[in-house]
């Protein structure tokens, strides 16, 4: 199937429209890399085909087709740590979880914060395994004493900014930042953890980090920093969209401000919605060791809560490469990060979908559509004229993580020997195959 060199119809699958949802017994039609239709009736459907040689049909027989998935945080590591991962490796590491489109962030050496260096990582994605996009840095070499020339920045091609890694301390720094944003339109992503509360502390301040003797990173750390920017985007009237969202108090107040109007977006990361504090103590595992850090179950059920109720807008990786060496340390000295683009999937379908919290259509529209809202791209739908991105699902296939297998370079991963319950078989980019299982 793989060898198929441009795909014009995907037959026999079920057809998951994020608006809309599944529609059964529906064919895609493709013409030069572009959704032609979505055509349902059966009549219709085998009129089209006459005029498709078997070798252009995709057979879809038994597994979900959606709009190919978006991810609004990855780490590719390129420039500066390619041991870890490149634009190409992680593109197919990407793919290879169902993604056709991702979003790079800019904590690089050197960081991603002037044009020569977006066009770098743009030229270094030509022809990869899936669409990258480039988040550019908010403050100069992410010190967060400066800001960064947002203007050149978007004019080089970012589609955001953002510090990830580390919170914009400076409230006015922060307001300066909302307010030139609003003047081009994009989104500030925000990691938000003030760094005086977390200070050198390496997992969530809880019993369990003082049984094991760890030093915390509280919850009200990053509760503090989602109230200060819910303020500062009221007060500007700029966009901000809080990444992995991981505490119980950040997502009320995220609830709060959409209620009153704040233009605020928030994404969680499959880690925070799936594992507890309480797995370090088992495991001692350095792959756990994230920032902002895993938290109780009463985190992990509100981060739920907030998926279903849609405060929580998206789900995204948080994909973090760290080489193998890195991490083979004592816990507080592990860096944190743990690579995510191959299994979220997975872990969206054993964990929400599977116990009942989101539909397919759910998870989707949190996956494609609503990402694609946030840095303002046409991705995520099948409608006429859009790029032809599709992900490929079997919807009950288990099987067991082995990082061995994985396409990224890096194998940092907590998830190991877990079973899941489904898979991604091919990925579309264009029209053409990106990813064949």
């Amino acid at each position: 199937m793989s060898g198929i060199a441009s795909i014009l119809a995907v037959t026999g699958g079920s057809v998951i429209d994020p608006h809309i949802g599944p529609l059964e017994g529906a064919a895609v039609f493709i013409e030069d890399g572009r959704f032609a239709a979505v055509e349902t009736d059966a009549k219709k459907i085998k009129a089209r085909l006459k005029s498709i040689s078997d070798e252009n049909i995709f057979d879809a027989t038994g597994k979900l087709v959606t709009p190919g998935l978006v991810d609004l945080h990855v780490h590719l590591r390129e420039p500066g740590r390619e041991d870890e991962e490149t634009v190409i490796s992680g593109a197919l590491a990407a793919a290879a979880g169902g993604f056709t489109t991702i979003c790079c962030m800019p904590n690089t050496s050197p960081t991603i914060d002037d044009q020569e260096t977006v066009r770098f990582v743009l030229s270094e994605a030509a022809g990869a395994a899936c669409r990258v996009h480039v988040v550019g840095a908010v403050t100069k070499r992410r010190a967060g004493k400066e800001l960064a020339e947002i203007g050149d920045l978007v004019k080089a091609g970012v589609v955001a900014i953002s510090d990830d890694g580390d919170f914009v301390q400076n409230p006015d720094l922060m307001r300066r930042a909302l307010e030139y944003a609003r003047m081009f339109d994009i989104t500030i992503m925000q990691h938000a953890e003030d760094k005086f509360l977390v200070g050198d502390g390496v997992m969530n301040e809880s019993f369990a980090s003082a049984k094991l003797g760890l030093r915390g990173r509280p919850a009200v750390a990053e509760e503090i920093a989602v109230l200060r920017d819910i303020k500062l985007a009221s007060f500007t009237g700029g966009k901000v969209h809080i990444q992995h969202v991981s505490a119980r108090g950040s997502v009320d107040a995220i609830r709060r401000a959409k209620a009153d109007g704040v233009n605020i977006t928030a994404e969680a990361c499959p880690h925070h919605f799936t594992l507890t504090d309480d797995e370090i103590e088992k495991k001692f595992d350095t792959n756990l060791r994230v920032n902002p850090p895993i938290r109780t179950r009463d985190d992990v059920e509100a981060v739920i809560a907030g998926l279903v109720d849609g405060t929580i807008d998206c789900i995204a990786t948080d994909h973090a490469p760290h080489s193998s060496e890195e991490k083979d340390v004592e816990f507080d000295l592990a860096p944190p990060g743990m690579v995510g683009l191959e299994t979220a999937l997975g872990l969206v379908k054993t964990e929400l979908i599977d116990k009942g919290y989101l539909s397919w259509t759910d998870a989707i529209h949190k996956m494609t559509v609503n990402p694609a809202r946030i840095i303002n791209q046409p991705h995520g739908e099948l409608s006429k004229g859009h790029s032809a991105d599709l992900t490929i699902i079997d919807a009950d296939r288990q099987w067991k993580v082995d990082p061995a297998r994985f396409k990224s370079k890096s194998r940092n991963t907590p998830f190991t020997g877990r079973t899941l319950s489904a898979r991604v078989t091919h990925t579309i980019l264009r029209g053409q195959i990106s990813y064949s299982e």
